[in-house]
């Protein structure tokens, strides 16, 4: 497995709107595997591969889109003290209680700047048991650069800010920030060399799309310019399988293959789809599970309500400790979710 291209990608910053870094990176990457690469003018990827055997007398070939979002959650600088204290925005959801002295990079226009991220008040050795349970809200937070006054001179309103931690091996698991959903990039990018010289009949297209973390925004647009007959949404999803969690709401257990993403409160997965990857993945002896979340949604909702509709289902990953620093998947879950792309590719 190409771990050095997950790392890369996990380690590029990239928070909605500011995807150009990873979309780099990924451009690089594709070199030979598509017949047209294009940007959209929200700053998507655009990559097509035209079917590799003719379809049949009268029809046209079927378009299978994958849907790979590139941006990770983050925040935006929205002001600077006098005193270089640099106060933020979120840009994607955060649980407060996981920000609490965090490094982080902060990307200018120059170059990346190393930081330190907590809350404003006071230390416990000067604060009161009721002050020390206050939990903050994100926009509480602020970013010290060390550099004081200086700070105005480097830093501008609306540069981004993302977490700086390195991607780790840590026995079968893989952990990192950004693994939601720099894993959809990865497969995206994997399962069509995975595909190689098949002869597949489906033109397909992997959208590698912007804004996903604020509202599915460049998937919604990529969508209606692709129209496609199949949406697959790549994605992470929750994987609870963890102390503290009730059984019924783990989602995913890791190490049992890869999600076969039937519901979220963003679409409902179309059950003929459904059955069709469930076969191949059956015939094929690639692990899966099905999956359902209660709330959250992700980019195979956009295809699916792009101009006249489209069969949609999504193909994800189980991600313990979900938008931390220390997301953590299963290499065995990943290597299902490539191979089992791949294989329905080869048949769609």
């Amino acid at each position: 497995m190409n771990i050095d291209l997950l790392r890369r990608l996990c380690e590029t910053p990239g928070v909605p709107g500011h995807e150009h870094r990873i979309r780099d990176l990924i451009l690089s990457e594709v070199k030979g595997l598509f017949d047209e690469v294009t940007v959209d003018p929200m700053g998507s990827l655009l990559c097509r591969r035209d079917a590799r055997k003719a379809p049949k007398k009268g029809e046209q070939p079927k378009k299978v889109m994958l849907l790979c979002h590139m941006d990770e959650i983050g925040f935006l600088v929205s002001h600077i003290t006098d005193k270089g204290f640099v106060h933020v925005q979120p840009v994607g959801g955060f649980d407060a209680r996981n920000l609490f002295s965090r490094r982080v990079l902060v990307s200018t226009d120059d170059g990346d700047l190393k930081g330190v991220m907590n809350p404003g008040g006071k230390p416990i050795h000067i604060s009161s048991p009721e002050e020390r349970k206050k939990v903050p809200e994100p926009h509480d937070f602020v970013v010290d650069l060390g550099l004081g006054e200086k700070t105005k001179d480097k830093v501008r309103i609306g540069d981004m800010v993302t977490m700086d931690e390195p991607l780790i091996e840590i026995g079968d698991k893989i952990v990192s920030k950004a693994l939601d959903n720099r894993i959809a990039c990865w497969l995206g990018i994997e399962a069509i060399r995975a595909l190689g010289k098949a002869k597949h009949a489906c033109e397909i297209h992997v959208a590698f799309t912007c804004q996903e973390e604020v509202g599915l925004r460049g998937a919604r647009t990529a969508s209606f310019a692709v129209k496609p007959d199949i949406g697959l949404g790549i994605d992470t999803t929750l994987a609870c399988d963890t102390p503290g969690v009730p059984e019924q709401d783990r989602t995913t257990v890791q190490g049992e293959g890869f999600g076969l993403h039937v519901k979220d409160s963003s679409f409902i997965a179309d059950r003929d789809l459904v059955r069709e990857i469930e076969a191949i993945a059956e015939k094929e002896k690639i692990p899966f599970q099905r999956t359902m979340l209660r709330a959250g949604g992700q980019d195979g909702a956009a295809a699916q309500q792009a101009a006249a509709g489209a069969k949609a289902v999504g193909i994800v990953v189980g991600t313990r400790y979900i938008h931390t620093v220390t997301e953590m998947i299963h290499r065995d879950d990943l290597k299902a979710a490539r191979d089992i792309i791949a294989a329905y590719l080869k048949v769609a």
